[in-house]
């Protein structure tokens, strides 16, 4: 369902004049200008402070880039030299927000997250005594996410029988804060033509626009926004997927207790 088609039945269920195009004419006609901004509240509102929508997740991997210094041939840790890298990653383009239950995981330790420092004069307490966790740690500050310690690039190969070895690499999961598939190609976070959709229901789109609508407008809401409501709890409910079972377990049970050596 495109903008214009849950734009014409938000103003079917307020009263107001259906439109032939919601964005033809828009700086003169302050109907749509409202609609428009409804709908990228709306939309993003969903998107954004309701759940850890699926189709919305995300992930993300950071690769280290120090370089190795050490010496050709030797296999002393006193020799394995690594100068420079980065701490301070930018974050994705499309980045949102954490997952609410969000780990961040070094490919040479993935057994066991990265510890997540808080606060951020704990952070730079732990750095001028540098201090760090077991495996290494993490923080969000400047628009950046910080890791630390310096994760290695490359390790390049030595002729000639010892092989390269690959960069430290960081993963993380989030939200995706585009929301809104756009008919021109690829995504965004706000409306920008008609014919965009919501890449969420539309239906929930809808029924959050009619009683936001009549809530803005002083009208009577309450069974509207019930409505909504309902239908949120609804989706939220079958947006999780759904485990296989075997036997009387989950798929998932099994596969847990078979990595960690339990009997299931």
């Amino acid at each position: 369902m495109t903008l214009l088609s849950v734009v014409r039945d938000v103003c079917a269920a307020v009263g107001v004049t259906l439109p032939q195009s919601v964005f033809s004419n828009i700086t003169g006609n302050r109907t749509m200008q409202e609609m428009v901004s409804l709908a990228n509240e709306m939309a993003q509102r969903i998107a954004y402070d309701s759940r850890d929508w699926t189709k919305l997740k995300t992930a993300a991997t950071l690769t280290g880039d120090a370089a190795w210094t050490g010496v050709p041939l030797s296999s002393l840790p006193e020799d394995q030299v690594w100068v420079g890298g980065t701490t301070a990653f930018n974050l994705p383009a499309n980045f949102k927000r954490m997952l609410l239950t969000s780990n961040v995981y070094k490919s040479t330790s993935a057994d066991t997250p990265l510890l997540f420092v808080p606060d951020t004069d704990e952070w730079l307490r732990r750095r001028a005594r540098n201090w760090t966790g077991t495996g290494g740690e993490w923080t969000m500050m400047g628009g950046n996410i910080h890791v630390y310690p310096v994760m290695r690039g490359i390790k390049p190969a030595i002729p000639p029988n010892i092989p390269a070895v690959s960069a430290e690499t960081v993963y993380f999961s989030y939200i995706d804060k585009n929301c809104v598939k756009l008919t021109g190609g690829g995504f965004g976070d706000t409306f920008m033509n008609d014919l965009d959709e919501f890449r969420l229901d539309e239906r929930l789109l809808k029924l959050a626009m009619i009683y936001q609508w009549k809530a803005q407008k002083g009208s009577s809401y309450a069974e509207d926004m019930s409505t909504y409501g309902d239908a949120l709890a609804i989706a939220m409910g079958h947006d999780q997927p759904a485990p296989i079972y075997i036997d009387r377990k989950p798929i998932s049970a099994s596969i847990s207790a078979t990595y960690t050596g339990a009997v299931p």
